[in-house]
């Protein structure tokens, strides 16, 4: 039970929460970012909603890290008011950072809609885990904006989170959306517009941006003491590194190149591929006008406003490669220059592995190792142009999942007449003696369907139309369960936070 009482207040406007809960063993509060001091971060206060309306909570990622247990009106009470988790934060830490958008340095960002509210290790792995916001209210960082975020955004952030985990892409987890009965305006989108506070679970939000910051600033010490927490806590391998600066940003490039390589052969483009929206860690976070490919094209954009196509689906490598190299100018300052150089020109020959070996993956297919593996991840994008704009991308990858093992389904199946083209006899040719890593897999019950589950903009739309006309949710929550299926099916282990 959560039991929350207004003290006297030690300022105007100020709370101080009594919080009593039942302890599960798998909770195990361990609150780091505060040690780093007041460099990295403000205190802050969450805004006061009108409103606390759970619209989902992720029990699955709360299991992970012992906050399973806990009844709705608890869940409301720490993610709807945000009254502080036992032996935690005792106030939210809005993050400072800067970074590149569209290239564009600006030094006036952080966290102006969102703060870190606790950190806990994973039940299990021991993993330093982050419980983060999105629409928490406004911080010092906010500028003009109000610090809220609607609820289709949150709808949609959901979902995107959701998706990604089920094709095995390293991403936070939403853990929590709750309705907050405000009335937003935006420029963007029919306005009045319904509000929402949304909780992501991270391993990390410590941001390319957070060591561009101290950069700027020409902090050299504050670099070093952030180089020693992100090596204790993410990469404790690297604690005996002669060069630490050097280690963590190969260990960096070499997590930044997996994640890439797995946005591709998810068909996945995050559209705000800024210095603020990568962290050190490697996982992909804070969807906005993401989207998923209709069909293989690699000139396909997002956001509307990436007039340019700079963060285009073809072209996320070179965009995080970009950032990479932002993140090795900035530790520049505490290190020598040419070893950094030396770390980042390995991106390429990294990405490429890294592509491969999440190409193999999407297929279900144990790698072979050498040219045999580039050559037919090579047949496959070719065979997935040959398709056009009649094969979609999803469809594709779920009918060759398994490889020879799926060849008799695929070419039964609705787009058989789709695997007739030169480019596609080459694919299955390679497909050779490839074999499946998990056989047992194509028995699941979602391979006896013709359609994979897909995340596609118009039905997003339509699911956020049943909720704004009519505030039915059945189709939100019909998509996540048909999405946990296919989670569960894939089986891709994409080390989701």
């Amino acid at each position: 039970m959560t039991v929350s009482a207004e003290a006297l207040p030690a300022s105007a406007g100020h709370r101080i929460w009594l919080s009593v809960m039942p302890i599960s063993p798998r909770y195990q509060p361990d609150p780091q970012h505060q040690r780093l001091g007041a460099e990295f971060a403000d205190p802050v206060e969450a805004a006061r909603f009108p409103a606390t309306i759970l619209r989902y909570r992720n029990d699955r990622a709360a299991a992970s890290v012992g906050l399973d247990a806990l009844s709705d009106s608890e869940w409301l009470a720490h993610f709807g008011r945000f009254e502080p988790l036992p032996e935690n934060l005792r106030e939210p830490l809005a993050l400072r950072y800067h970074g590149h958008q569209f290239r564009v340095y600006n030094p006036e960002i952080g966290d102006g809609r969102g703060f870190l509210f606790a950190q806990l290790r994973e039940a299990g792995a021991g993993r330093l885990l982050d419980l983060g916001t999105k629409g928490s209210g406004q911080t010092p960082h906010s500028r003009f904006g109000d610090g809220r975020l609607t609820l289709k955004g949150g709808v949609r952030e959901v979902l995107a989170t959701a998706m990604l985990e089920a094709l095995g892409v390293p991403t936070s987890r939403s853990f929590s959306l709750i309705e907050t009965g405000e009335e937003l305006v935006r420029n963007d989108e029919p306005s009045p517009t319904r509000s929402s506070v949304l909780v992501r679970l991270s391993h990390s939000h410590v941001r390319f941006g957070t060591f561009q910051r101290l950069a700027y600033f020409d902090k050299r010490e504050e670099i070093g003491r952030l180089i020693d927490y992100v090596v204790e806590h993410y990469y404790p391998g690297l604690h005996n590194a002669p060069a630490k600066p050097v280690a963590l940003l190969k260990a960096v490039l070499d997590r930044s190149a997996n994640l890439v390589g797995r946005w591709m052969a998810a068909g996945f483009v995050h559209g705000v591929l800024n210095t603020d929206n990568m962290n050190l860690t490697g996982e992909s976070f804070d969807y906005g006008p993401y989207r998923f490919l209709p069909r293989n094209d690699p000139n396909f954009t997002a956001a509307y406003f990436d007039e340019t196509g700079l963060y285009a689906f073809g072209r996320q490598p070179e965009a995080v490669f970009w950032n990479v190299r932002q993140l090795a100018g900035a530790l520049t300052l505490v290190s020598e220059t040419e070893p950094l150089v030396e770390a980042i020109n390995t991106f390429s020959a990294g990405y490429r592995a890294a592509l491969t070996n999440a190409m193999l993956r999407r297929l279900g297919l144990a790698p072979h190792g050498g040219e045999d593996d580039i050559d037919l991840v090579n047949a496959a994008f070719r065979a997935l142009a040959e398709g056009g704009d009649d094969l979609r991308w999803e469809p594709f990858f779920f009918d060759w999942f398994g490889g020879r093992a799926s060849e008799a389904r695929a070419l039964a199946g609705p787009r058989r007449d789709r695997y007739e083209g030169a480019a596609f006899l080459e694919f299955r040719h390679r497909l050779g003696d490839y074999a499946m890593d998990r056989p047992e897999r194509l028995d699941a019950a979602y391979f006896a369907r013709t359609e994979p589950e897909e995340l596609l903009y118009d039905e997003i739309e339509a699911i956020w139309a049943a909720i704004a006309g009519s505030d039915d949710w059945l189709p939100f929550q019909s998509k996540l369960a048909r999405i946990e299926a296919a989670r569960q099916a894939w089986a891709l282990d994409g080390d989701a936070a």
